[in-house]
Formats: structure tokens, sequence, C-alpha cells
């Protein structure tokens, strides 16, 4: 069950935000890759293997991963209009896992760790710069399986290591930019710096859902179990209709 999990379950996850960019724009393939689409199977599998208690006290630290999460997206656009997919992905990996590394040493209550979360979103979308206007691409036929491959490989790294990481390591982990980056280099590859700035945006806008999600699993995991995913994935899902129809009615007045 573990391995199919991690073989299937987050590169379809990935494939299916791919192909809604597709349809209507890297913004909304951004603001999808952010739901808990890696972190989610990650913490499941986590659940599976390790128990409860260990992915309770890792989801209450995916909440600060996601502070590290917000960062990445804002350098990647950033370092996107000067450089190429693979130097961008590499700087913005390097500063993900620095600030992972220092805030798995610092563990918070939850409570407080979901507001670093949202605050941290908060700033980045206001960091990015303008996305401007991305040109047509043609995709190759690889695009969709080399996406899937490369999410696959990531997730059964990480899910492997985390008996040795211990929860608050496998935790701060878990939202670390896999998804999100297979996404944003082939956002940036073929479709240049607006398109990576475009899928940031909707990746920052995405994180308050992704919050709802690792909150709900560390304070649930352990009184309900495998509920808790259940409840959470519903609490996300609820977030991010309430978010777009916000979003909407306050397009609708400014009109």
């Amino acid at each position: 069950m573990t391995v199919l999990l991690k073989l299937v379950l987050a590169p379809l996850l990935v494939v299916g935000s791919s192909l809604a960019g597709r349809r209507w724009g890297p913004g909304l393939t951004g603001l999808l890759v952010a739901m808990p689409v890696v972190a989610g199977p990650i913490l499941l599998i986590t659940y599976l293997d390790h128990g409860p208690e260990f992915v309770a006290r890792a989801a209450s630290a995916s909440l600060l991963g996601l502070v590290s999460l917000a960062a990445f997206a804002v350098v990647f656009a950033r370092v996107s209009r000067a450089r190429g997919w693979a130097g961008t992905v590499v700087v913005g990996w390097l500063l993900c896992l620095a600030l992972d590394l220092a805030l798995s040493f610092a563990p918070v209550p939850v409570w407080v760790a979901l507001g670093l979360a949202w605050a941290a979103a908060w700033a980045g979308i206001r960091s990015l710069p303008a996305a401007g206007e991305a040109g047509p691409v043609t995709l190759p036929w690889w695009d969709l399986p080399a996406r899937a491959v490369a999410t696959a490989v990531l997730v059964v790294v990480l899910t492997a290591a985390a008996g040795r990481l211990g929860p608050d390591l496998t935790g701060v982990l878990a939202p670390f930019p896999i998804g999100t980056s297979v996404v944003a280099v082939f956002a940036l590859a073929q479709g240049g710096a607006p398109a990576a700035a475009a899928t940031m945006r909707g990746v920052l806008r995405g994180l308050g859902g992704f919050s709802v999600f690792c909150f709900l699993v560390a304070v649930l995991a352990e009184p309900i179990g495998g509920w808790a995913f259940v409840v959470a994935v519903a609490g996300t899902g609820g977030w991010q209709f309430a978010g777009r129809c916000r979003s909407c009615a306050m397009t609708a007045l400014s009109s």
C-alpha cells in the first residue's frame, strides 16, 4: 500500500495540477500544486509507517516548512529573471534547505506555527515581481511523464528516510518544494520568467489551505487516527473554496 502511494498518488496529483494549468493558466497550476499534493501523501505514508504520534508532530513541523516554501517561491520568481531553470532551482533549494534545517531545531506550538505560515504567505505575495505576460509554448510529449517521475523519485527518497530523520525534520521537509519545483521548472523552461512568477503567485495564494491541512492533521491525528486526513482534506477544500468566493466577490465589487 505505501509503495503504491509513493509511486502513484503524488505524481498523479502533480500531473492533474499541470493539466489544469494548461487549461486555465500557470496561476491555477501554482494554486493547485500548493495544495498538499506532495506533503499530504508524505504525511499519510508517515502515518502508516510510524503511527499517529509521529505524524502529529511531523504535521506540526510541516507548518514551519511552509515558511521555507514561501521563501522558495519568492526567490524562484526573482532569480528566474536572470538565470536559467537549473541555476534558479539550485538557489531556491539551497535557501529552502537552509531554512528547513534551522527551523527543525526551533519547534514551536502548533498555533504559533500556523500563524507563521500564514504570515510568510502574506509577505511572500507582496514580495513577488510583476508576473507580466507569458507567451504561448509548445509542450513536448515527455512533459507530463517527466513531471510524474521527478515527483515520485523525490517522494520516495524523503519517505524512505523518515525513520532516520525523526518527526521534526521529516515534517519540516515534507513541504519541501518537490511538486512545486517540478511545475515551476517546467513553467520557466517553457514560458519564461513571467510564467514562473505567475506560478509562484498561485503557490503563495494556496499556502493558506496547505496550512489548514497540516494544522488539522497535527491536532487530530492522535485523537481520531487516519480520519484526520479526511477532515484535513475537507478543511483544505473548504478554505480554498471560501478564498475563491472572496476573490470573486472583490473582483465584482471593484468592477
